[in-house]
């Protein structure tokens, strides 16, 4: 079933000046030789920093969900900047366009929302309905637009930034729980259904929705990764693996990840080197786990120096070759990663 909706949008004029706070680098979280650094935000741990993007200019733009605010780090400086929002917005995931607007999901009052970072105005884009409270991840397709997750919903959504028009498509099986969302080679969004052992996608053109189940029933896939050669990866949260869908044929392989069972794979991005890499965070600290597309090999883990909590989305930077993380401890970090030579 197809919903759609015009734009219903609000303009807060009078939005908060940005919060500057100032910081002499990376903070020093914990001892020994990782090369992840990692930043302390200095708004709280509690207030659940996350999702982090890197725009043109290398600033890294991140949410506090439980902080209800949108932040930007200079890694250059250590400097951060603050953007309050209302009360109870949750805003759960954040990205940035070329031309420097802020999008970012209001994850608990039913829109994306649009910052100018000059001016502090927010435009708001609201849902079509009051059923769908909860836009979650969101990324951009080659239009320009925003794919979104909608998880509790149980809907894919569309909205057309320059007309402001929301399209959604409801997932039939109840409870599947849209989550991680991905753009393919061909411009599709590809969405892990973590209620169920499945993984979708959606027609850009129809919007026609099509299911690919996993082998084994307790499969919970989270977040997903997309190589060059158009297979889809996914950390199998339930049970510990590290998975494979050729969407050509159908198939899926699998490799129980270095964590075991317990490992709680969360975060998960490739490279531009079809590398993935992968969060565990089933035990402290999360460790990050690199495996490689082409030769099938895991790299050695590392460990996040702050200990992570649970370290839930990340962006890969190809400007610093780094991979880039929020972590519910209360931390930015940085990760990088080899170069292709340093690869067994």
């Amino acid at each position: 079933m197809i919903a759609r909706a015009s734009l219903a949008s609000l303009v807060l004029l009078a939005a908060a000046a940005p919060v500057i706070a100032q910081q002499s680098g990376p903070s020093a979280v914990s001892s020994g030789s990782s090369d992840i650094q990692e930043w302390q935000v200095p708004w709280g741990a509690r207030t659940r920093p996350r999702d982090p993007f890197v725009d043109s200019q290398g600033k890294v733009w991140f949410v506090g969900q439980a902080g209800h605010y949108i932040g930007r780090l200079d890694p250059a400086t250590g400097d951060f900047q603050k953007w309050d929002l209302e009360p109870g917005a949750g805003p759960h995931n954040v990205i940035v366009a070329p031309n420097g607007a802020v999008w970012f999901s209001g994850n608990l009052v039913g829109y994306i929302g649009r910052l100018d970072p000059a001016t502090g105005a927010i435009t708001k884009y609201m849902m079509p309905d009051s059923s769908i409270r909860d836009p979650h991840t969101m990324v951009f397709d080659r239009a320009g637009s925003i794919r979104f997750s909608a998880q509790q919903a149980n809907v894919i959504g569309h909205l057309n930034v320059t007309t402001g028009a929301v399209r959604v498509v409801r997932v039939e099986r109840t409870r599947s729980r849209p989550y991680g969302i991905m753009m393919d080679a061909q411009d599709r969004p590809w969405i892990v259904l973590f209620g169920t052992n499945r993984i979708a996608t959606v027609d850009p053109a129809t919007f026609a929705l099509r299911e690919y189940d996993l082998p084994r029933p307790e499969i919970r896939p989270r977040r997903i990764a997309i190589t060059s050669d158009g297979a889809i990866w996914y950390g199998d949260y339930a049970t510990g693996y590290l998975g494979r869908l050729d969407p050509a044929i159908g198939s899926v392989e699998e490799w129980p990840l270095p964590g075991g069972r317990t490992s709680r794979p969360y975060a998960i991005m490739q490279d531009n080197q079809d590398r993935i890499w992968v969060f565990e965070t089933g035990a402290q600290p999360n460790t990050l786990v690199g495996f490689d597309s082409r030769s099938r090999q895991f790299l050695p883990p590392r460990a996040i120096p702050s200990g992570g909590g649970t370290i839930r989305h990340v962006h890969f930077d190809p400007a610093t070759r780094a991979i880039w993380f929020g972590a519910d401890v209360g931390t930015i970090g940085r990760a990088p990663v080899p170069p292709p030579a340093a690869v067994p």
